[in-house]
């Protein structure tokens, strides 16, 4: 049976301290990590920065994980998993709200709904199972890219699409937006994807601490908002079924 290859070892090696730090890390920290010369570690950072698996700052010179490899961690989770441990606690979001619930995940920079939930009235609705939102027009994309700013940053390289006079399509403006989601741990929309709906949306975290999915409810602005600003008790809801979801896939109780 072969034996391993030791470049592969080695690359796997700083993409793990990367991964657990909070702080970059530069070329002589991981070779001191690691006991390599630094020009090993200096040609293996090289070879992951070109597949996009490891950014550098170009202030400090140090390195991160990029946008790559971060995209295909989000994906670990399979949207199954996530969609089995969800069920029951997104019917009861509904049954709760008296709105369409959505979880979602991230793909390939969009929303991939994995579990729809549809308004318990008897309206005309869609099953959106399987479905592709935009991420930066969404409330569950948007806990996604404040999750993932790497992959947020690469939308704006590409350009944001208009949808509505109220779609935020401003790099900047989006930046600020996702940084005011992180610091309070929730979003929202109004009008940003459909006109005349709007939703709200927290993070589902799994047991390493990460951002796996989104859960939100939808609906017309008039029953989820006051005053442009989501109705303390369905954001309550919201939350609470988002953090059972959480303690769910392992999380740690927050």
């Amino acid at each position: 049976m072969p034996g391993s290859i030791q470049s592969i070892e080695r690359a796997a090696a700083i993409l793990r301290l990367l991964s657990g730090r909070s702080r970059r890390l530069g070329v002589v920290e991981l070779a001191d990590e690691l006991g390599l010369p630094k020009a090993t570690v200096h040609g293996i950072l090289r070879t992951l920065q070109q597949v996009g698996f490891v950014e550098q700052d170009p202030e400090s010179g140090k390195y991160r994980l990029g946008a790559a490899l971060l995209h295909m961690g989000s994906s670990y989770l399979d949207g199954n998993e996530l969609r089995t441990r969800a069920l029951n606690w997104s019917d009861a979001l509904a049954a709760r709200t008296r709105e369409e619930v959505r979880i979602g995940t991230l793909h390939d920079g969009q929303v991939l709904i994995v579990h729809h939930v549809f308004r318990p009235d008897d309206s005309l609705q869609t099953l959106d199972i399987g479905s592709l939102l935009p991420a930066h027009a969404t409330s569950v994309g948007k806990v996604l890219l404040a999750s993932h700013p790497y992959v947020a940053e690469e939308l704006t390289k590409r350009g944001l699409t208009h949808y509505t006079e109220a779609t935020v399509t401003d790099a900047e403006a989006l930046r600020r937006e996702l940084e005011a989601v992180r610091n309070r741990g929730w979003a929202f929309e109004i009008g940003e994807l459909e006109l005349l709906r709007g939703s709200m949306a927290a993070p589902v975290i799994d047991r390493t601490g990460r951002t796996v999915g989104a859960m939100g409810i939808f609906g017309a602005p008039e029953r989820l908002f006051t005053s442009g600003w989501p109705r303390p008790e369905l954001l309550i809801y919201v939350r609470e079924h988002a953090r059972a979801v959480s303690r769910e896939l392992g999380a740690i109780p927050w």
